[in-house]
């Protein structure tokens, strides 16, 4: 039985204050709460096995209560500030933590908690619920529902609240309308105490039955007391009657709890507050509690040029130079050249003032003249943080294309690539040193150009400094993790990669806006069409996007069976309608309605919007190098690796991606990388001769399976053979397959009998992760995990993505490889060419028309031989003018 951890948010942290001495940080931060609460966190997985987790949050009006009664909680005094100080960082490291938080407006938490213990009843999840609230306890099941003193670590079940009420739990609510609560200032039946209530209630049960019998009630003195409190009675009991029916359906998916370790994703912060003890405790990537002081160096402004080459003259092509820029916008297409910094020295930073444009400013460097500084300072061994921005910039000033001595974000995300890469973080983390923040620099609604050239030296010149300094320490990381390997691979593919994206970002891709706007304006009249035969169908208007409404039009009006149904109205899922679909003709055509209506909002609108915006009407996206922790590239604002393929209204939107006039697009994609990869590590010999032979490897596995039936049954191979690559189990198989988990598991037998190397390599992978801690790619790129601090349900989860991890980890390195030599290719052959987009396992490019056939046998040849794998790689290639037609 699956288990559901629920806090009470903010009942959890008010105990936790309470409970825990005045702890405080060397900044003299009250950290008591925040220390229990993290603590409460790290023991989670090892002391309370739980499957999922979620904060119930009260809303932050008044409640439906205070309109039954207005003297509901008036009476509750201010919180202490040192309480209240700590409260917001609480609620937003449940958010950095990656867990999922519930409110609703008008409930409390305890209304959102008794409608999620509903929905896991219905489930058969048990539920443990965080909290020390009397109300919650008439929620107790045994079984099902416990409550979880987190304090005294212990669980109460329905003995643990009889022995403490004197009733069953289910009567906790007559209890409390009898007794009254003082700390709700919930008023009771004045004069009845505990003992009283508890005996009225084991004998006549519940509040109602209390008042049919009142004339047998003895002493009369009580039955007077009830008497004259009847109506205090019964709008207690409303008050402390939970709301049960808040949600149609609970998606227990979303509550799962994070794979990767919370903690280490607040690790920066924990450093700040100086809550430590929990970081040390943590195996996964050690960090080590630092003297908490600010780093010391001294900033100089170089604003005279003498002075700028004077210092410049020490700087030799051997030596390191940490380089920043500072622009007056984010976007490098539009920004200009504000200043910049440089470091070579562990004390001492410098900053150049360029374009600074206010009132009353001072000498600065010309342009050109810092150009020329710049060039000199691209001449040393120089890295810098996140240098694709930086780079970007300097080429709209005709710098020559230069590839970094390094990149200390990318040589962060290779130490871990789960940990926070942002450069104030990572300040944190190494140096216990809090930077200066760019919105203590920059005032809100203005840019860099108009800070003050004094606060600008200090902040430009201490991320230089910091830049600097960290190199160094993560150079020593790498190889404190036997990972030195990395270093190199670093140098020889991500940060020559730095400018294949930049190039990329710099191309784009053409929109046609004749058909955005025409699929705009059929999307539109279709979602008309649509919205007039739904309301004909169900013979009513009602609004089509509200889930209420559409429920009560299915399952009330026109008597559709209910599929999924709580208190408050229907489930009309995405599920619910497909089982629906043979019903009523309605449900078709509200399928279609809501695939178009996201369709438009999320893809057709803001594509034809950013395609006007530009004059060549190209989009340009920003590829992320460190997004993921596989290596896969990233892709946002906007993403255009998400374009949808799987309906033919959303494989529609490709077509209105064009090449330019005279230019063809060219597609290329991995013909069945993962499998190719798997047949390469496993080296199984079935696998290395089909693909040597280049036979339909999805067919062979069908002969070794289903023999005689395999063409019927290849399909069901090609499930099995990528399905098992990413850790598929019987029951995902079977629902995959439609067929019983039984059977699933005797097609899983089967495969692993026919490919007994297979299986011996994917259970090594698990081996070494447990063993070491981590997985490898291709390259030697590496994802760790925190298999010590796993529950059975995280192991799981870690052992799938280690698998998966291998594989597309694997891809992406291969990939990356051939991008930066087939960007090398087209540079120094100046080929009609560009690459514009990758598509996870697929690249497209831009070429002229009449170089697309050879240019793509070049391109092709490249992918296929740019590393030896024990099986060829093998690529298939199309040729459109538009992206819908490349197959």
């Amino acid at each position: 039985m699956k288990t559901l951890t629920i806090i009470d948010t903010f009942g959890f942290f008010f105990r936790n204050y309470y409970a825990l001495p005045p702890l405080k940080s060397k900044k003299g931060f009250p950290t008591g709460l925040l220390t229990g609460f993290i603590n409460f966190i790290y023991n989670l997985s090892s002391e309370h096995k739980s499957d999922y987790l979620l904060f119930a949050l009260d809303s932050e009006g008044p409640s439906f209560r205070n309109k039954i009664d207005k003297n509901y909680k008036a009476q509750r005094p201010e919180a202490p500030q040192e309480l209240l100080m700590q409260l917001p960082v609480a609620i937003e490291w449940i958010k950095k933590m990656g867990f999922k938080q519930l409110m609703k407006e008008g409930y409390e938490a305890d209304d959102i908690i008794a409608s999620i213990v509903k929905c896991a009843k219905e489930k058969n999840i048990k539920v443990r619920i965080v909290s020390h609230d009397k109300d919650l306890y008439q929620l107790i099941d045994d079984g099902k529902v416990v409550i979880y003193d987190p304090i005294k670590k212990e669980e109460i079940d329905e003995e643990k609240a009889k022995r403490k009420f004197g009733v069953e739990p289910k009567y906790i609510k007559d209890f409390l309308a009898l007794t009254g609560d003082s700390a709700d200032n919930i008023p009771g039946v004045k004069g009845i105490g505990p003992k009283t209530a508890a005996k009225l209630i084991n004998e006549y049960g519940s509040l109602e039955n209390i008042y049919k019998n009142i004339e047998n009630i003895k002493p009369d003195r009580i039955r007077r007391l009830l008497e004259e409190g009847r109506e205090s009675a019964f709008l207690s009991k409303k008050l402390v009657e939970l709301k049960s029916d808040l949600f149609n359906d609970c998606n227990f998916e979303d509550f799962k709890l994070p794979a990767m370790n919370p903690i280490l994703k607040i690790a920066d912060e924990l450093i700040d507050y100086d809550i430590t003890s929990v970081l040390n405790r943590l195996k996964k990537a050690p960090i080590i509690e630092k003297e908490s002081k600010q780093l010391e160096f001294e900033y100089i402004l170089l604003d005279k040029e003498e002075k700028l080459f004077e210092v410049l003259e020490k700087i030799s092509k051997d030596t390191l130079v940490a380089f920043d820029t500072e622009t007056n916008s984010l976007d490098t297409k539009e920004a200009d050249l504000v200043g910049f910094s440089f470091c070579f020295e562990k004390n001492r930073a410098y900053y150049v003032p360029v374009g600074h444009n206010y009132l009353g400013v001072s000498e600065q460097i010309p342009l050109e003249t810092a150009l020329k500084a710049i060039k000199k300072i691209l001449k040393s061994k120089f890295f810098g943080h996140n240098l694709k921005f930086d780079l970007s910039l300097l080429y709209k000033y005709k710098i020559e294309e230069i590839t970094p001595y390094a990149d200390t974000m990318i040589l962060a995300w290779l130490v871990n690539p789960e940990s926070s890469l942002g450069l104030e973080s990572l300040s944190k983390r190494y140096f216990s040193h809090s930077m200066i923040t760019f919105k203590e620099t920059v005032k809100k609604g203005e840019d860099f150009s108009l800070v003050n050239i004094d606060e600008a030296c200090k902040y430009a010149s201490e991320d230089a400094l910091v830049t600097y300094l960290l190199y160094f320490e993560l150079i020593k990381e790498l190889k404190e993790q036997n990972a030195a390997h990395l270093i190199n691979e670093a140098k020889d593919v991500e940060f020559p990669f730095i400018n294949t994206l930049i190039w990329m970002e710099k191309n784009g891709i053409k929109v046609d806006i004749d058909f955005f706007e025409n699929l705009l304006k059929k999307t539109q009249k279709r979602l008309e069409e649509l919205t007039n035969k739904i309301y004909e169908l169900a013979g009513v208007e009602f609004n089509i996007n509200s889930t209420k409404q559409l429920g009560n039009v299915l399952f009330e009006k026109l008597k559709l069976p209910v599929i999924k149904k709580t208190k408050t109205g229907f489930s009309t899922n995405e599920a619910v309608l497909n089982e629906l679909k043979d019903k009523h003709l309605i449900i078709k055509e509200l399928l279609e309605y809501r695939e178009l209506f996201k369709l438009k909002s999320t893809y057709i609108e803001p594509l034809l919007k950013l395609g006007k915006k530009d004059k060549k009407n190209r989009i340009y996206t920003s590829f992320i190098q460190t997004g993921t922790a596989t290596g896969r590239l990233a892709s946002k604002n906007p993403n255009l690796q998400n374009i949808p393929v799987k309906t033919d209204v959303g494989r529609e939107i490709r077509y209105g991606f064009i090449a330019d006039e005279g230019n063809l697009l060219i597609g290329i994609d991995y013909s069945q990388i993962e499998l190719r990869l798997l047949a390469h590590f496993s080296k199984d010999p079935s696998l290395v001769n089909a693909f040597y032979e280049d036979k339909d490897i999805h067919l062979e596995t069908a002969k070794k399976l289903f023999g005689e039936k395999a063409k019927e049954m290849r399909n069901v191979a090609k499930s099995i053979n990528f399905g098992l690559i990413y850790g598929m189990g019987s029951r995902k198989l079977a629902q995959t397959l439609g067929i019983s988990t039984k059977e699933a598991k005797n097609i899983i037998d089967n495969y692993f009998a026919s490919f007994p190397t297979v299986k011996h390599y994917l259970q090594s992978i698990e081996i070494f992760a447990k063993n070491n801690g981590y997985v490898e790619t291709l390259l030697g790129r590496r994802r760790y995990f925190d298999f010590a601090h796993a529950s059975p349900v995280q192991l799981a989860a870690y052992l799938r993505e280690a698998t998966n991890t291998v594989f597309q980890g694997s891809a992406a390195d291969l990939i990356k490889l051939a991008m930066n030599k087939i960007k090398n290719e087209i540079f120094e052959k100046h080929y009609p060419a560009k690459m514009i987009l990758q598509i996870h396992d697929e690249l497209i490019f831009e070429v002229d028309e009449k170089e697309a056939e050879n240019l793509s046998k070049i391109f092709k040849n490249i992918m296929e031989n740019i590393y030896k794998l024990n099986v060829p790689l093998k690529c298939s290639v199309s040729i459109a003018k538009r992206w819908g037609d490349l197959k």
